[in-house]
């Protein structure tokens, strides 16, 4: 068996050399401090890229939308979001654990906005019995949905009504620069009417570590003073965000190649078993896959044992995820092999 063709995730890329040579050159400073130039630079460029006053630099998203929502919501009081968003199903309950979040959940058609559903749910004045509902957080992409994109009249619209009723409205825009790039509307359209956004520079943009939360220059400051609470005060995080720079520079426009092999990958299960995937709805470099009456686990080990590695996100249903690691060729044969496993098949 030849190498192993990696789509578990985007967030498995590695540094490229340029990157690497970005971080060795970057000017460092303690960022507890305030010192860090390279840092302090590329929030502010990020902040004004989005339309927003300031940015907090992060490891991880699951901390920026940990921050973000608690920004919008006080413990006790509920956000409101789609029922395969990420921050209900992949960031270990924190929102509850930590923050006293609770959440409630609407079931839109391939993790989209649904303003009917939202607004029956809304309670934004529970009174002393119900909870209230503080905020909605919307993700885009949407990652469990498979990489669908919120249209941006869709995020507009939401944006008046929780406007209107006094919600906060968070944005989970970890693959934000996808659906830009799918879409051709800047990320600043989607960004900037939003009360809080967080967005990653290590999955498609391919940084190592790195998401930035975007909002007011006082909602920023309270949640530096939380980052650092909870334990992620940065040093000399300047090299870090050297590499997060040089991938919003150099590896944007390329996401497009992503969502080409998306669909080659989506294009070549479809070939061996057409139910399993649709493949005019692959939005961007996300495929999910349903894997029909056999379970996701063994599917992805019997990917595994022929070359291939994939994720399970559902009890049948794997994931497949493109990125600047995998070459067309390598997704379009990952597809074969995971279309003829579907089929009952020997792969060729």
């Amino acid at each position: 068996m030849g190498a192993v063709v990696d789509l578990r995730s985007d967030t498995i890329t590695l540094p490229t050399a340029e990157m690497r040579a970005a971080m060795a050159a970057a000017d460092v400073g303690d960022d507890v401090y305030g010192e860090d130039p390279t840092l302090n630079a590329f929030e502010s460029e990020v902040a004004e890229l989005l339309g927003h006053e300031a940015g907090l630099f992060c490891p991880t998203g699951s901390l920026t939308n940990l921050l973000g929502v608690w920004l919008l919501v006080r413990p006790g009081e509920e956000v409101l979001c789609e029922s395969l968003a990420h921050i209900a199903r992949a960031e270990m309950g924190a929102h509850g654990a930590v923050h006293g979040v609770t959440m409630r959940t609407w079931s839109g058609p391939r993790g989209q906005i649904d303003l009917a559903a939202i607004a029956a749910l809304a309670a934004p004045d529970a009174g002393p019995f119900l909870v209230s509902t503080a905020a909605v957080a919307i993700e885009n992409t949407h990652n469990f949905a498979g990489g669908t994109v919120q249209s941006i009249e869709a995020v507009r619209e939401l944006a008046g009504f929780c406007r209107d009723v006094g919600l906060g409205l968070h944005m989970d825009g970890a693959r934000l620069w996808n659906a830009s790039v799918a879409t051709g509307v800047p990320e600043r359209a989607y960004a900037e009417v939003c009360d809080t956004v967080s967005v990653c520079f290590s999955k498609g943009l391919g940084a190592p570590v790195g998401s930035m939360l975007l909002s007011s220059a006082e909602n920023i400051a309270r949640a530096r003073v939380q980052r650092k609470r909870l334990g992620g005060g940065w040093r000399q995080a300047g090299v870090l965000a050297a590499a997060a720079r040089h991938a919003l520079h150099h590896h944007r426009d390329r996401l497009a190649v992503d969502h080409d092999n998306a669909r080659a990958f989506a294009e070549a299960v479809a070939a061996a078993n057409p139910a399993a995937v649709d493949v005019a709805g692959v939005a961007t470099n996300i495929v999910v896959v349903a894997t029909g009456d056999r379970p996701a686990g063994q599917v992805v080990a019997e990917a595994a044992s022929r070359g291939v590695a994939i994720s399970g996100v559902g009890a049948r249903s794997v994931r497949a995820v493109t990125h600047l690691g995998v070459t067309a060729d390598e997704c379009r044969r990952a597809g074969e092999i995971v279309g003829a496993i579907l089929a009952g098949r020997p792969s060729r």
